[in-house]
């Protein structure tokens, strides 16, 4: 058998068992928290702000929403008053989506999903990839500042 072939299947297996370790292994986070951060000049600039108009948790592994208000103005989020400097955990106990007034966000809304915790399988191999997508995908696009 030559070395490539070899590594192709070496490949192959390792693949195969990474697959198999997402699909199945126990979901884990430091932190049961999901931040929330209105940033400095909020109130100012909707555009800039970068609040999500969307936010994700899941029960059992992320699902406590913590909101920090990093700005000088007091924001609101639903029926909650976040004070300049404060931080809220909001809790979610059940599956479903729950709309929020917002007065930072994209169309002055947040849409908070909560999942049900994935089962073992497929279903758990799905979460894990939209997860690392979405963390991918919300990378900062700008260089560090000097």
């Amino acid at each position: 058998m030559s070395l490539l072939r070899r590594l192709q299947l070496a490949l192959a297996a390792f693949l195969l068992v990474l697959l198999g370790w997402a699909a199945l292994a126990p979901l884990r986070y430091p932190t049961r928290e999901l931040g929330f951060d209105f940033p400095h000049t909020a109130a100012h600039s909707a555009a800039s702000a970068r609040v999500p108009a969307e936010v994700w948790l899941t029960l059992g592994v992320r699902d406590v929403l913590l909101l920090r208000n990093r700005d000088r103005e007091p924001h609101v989020f639903g029926q909650l008053r976040v004070l300049p400097g404060h931080a809220f955990r909001l809790p979610f106990e059940q599956a479903g989506e729950f709309p929020f007034a917002c007065d930072v966000a994209p169309g002055a809304r947040v849409l908070v999903r909560v999942l049900s915790q994935p089962d073992p399988g497929w279903a758990r191999l799905r979460w894990r990839l939209r997860t690392l997508f979405e963390a991918v995908r919300d990378l900062p696009m700008e260089g560090p500042e000097e």
